[in-house]
């Protein structure tokens, strides 16, 4: 089962009713954009995992959501959390780009996805920890698992929007791929806290 999946199951019917009323559209709507907004920050994760320090820091990271349950924590340690998350995974810069494209797609003002992404960051944060676990993953297994996640979102029917949204984020790369660095623009475009490939507490 994908990380999607999972979380769409998590979600429940309620969930997505809550998630569309957050939104001002209908459950299909939110559900598209919900599968959207997984496989930018899977993507993310992917793309951050590629390098060896990054899949390190991911992986120390994960030890930290075990036992978290963002499907029913408060709204505002989760927006915390998730903005954290965020911040290692696309960056400012690049968080902002995501809620812009994820808005063009669904038609959503992007203030209002800027809502959405750091709820739903938390809740792929402790899936992925359970999987880690459960299967006792090492760090290379962890980024192995997320490249299979990315390819199968982008086979999945949003391949041109994970493919345009990440490739804004972290600059052009070859169709399918993501790139092995960051141009450094971006990096420096990154708070100081939320640095790509280290190990930090805000994960």
């Amino acid at each position: 089962m994908s990380l999607n999946d999972e979380l769409i199951a998590q979600l429940g019917d309620s969930g997505l009713q809550q998630i569309a009323g957050l939104l001002g559209t209908d459950v299909a709507t939110a559900r598209t954009v919900v599968e959207a907004a997984t496989g930018t920050i899977a993507g993310g994760m992917a793309r951050n995992a590629e390098n060896l320090d990054g899949a390190q820091a991911l992986r120390s990271a994960l030890d930290q959501h075990v036992d978290a349950d963002p499907f029913t924590g408060d709204v505002a340690n989760l927006t915390r959390d998730g903005q954290g998350i965020l911040g290692h995974v696309l960056g400012a810069q690049g968080t902002e780009q995501a809620a812009d494209g994820l808005a063009q797609f669904a038609g959503i003002n992007s203030n209002t996805i800027m809502k959405l992404l750091p709820l739903i960051a938390p809740m792929i944060m402790s899936l992925l920890a359970d999987r880690a676990s459960r299967q006792n993953m090492d760090a290379g297994a962890v980024a192995d698992d997320l490249n299979q996640e990315h390819t199968g979102m982008q086979d999945g029917g949003l391949g041109d929007l994970l493919g345009g949204l990440l490739g804004s984020i972290f600059g052009g790369t070859p169709e399918g791929q993501l790139p092995q660095q960051p141009p450094q623009p971006h990096q420096q475009q990154q708070p100081s806290s939320a640095t790509q490939g280290t190990s930090n507490p805000d994960w």
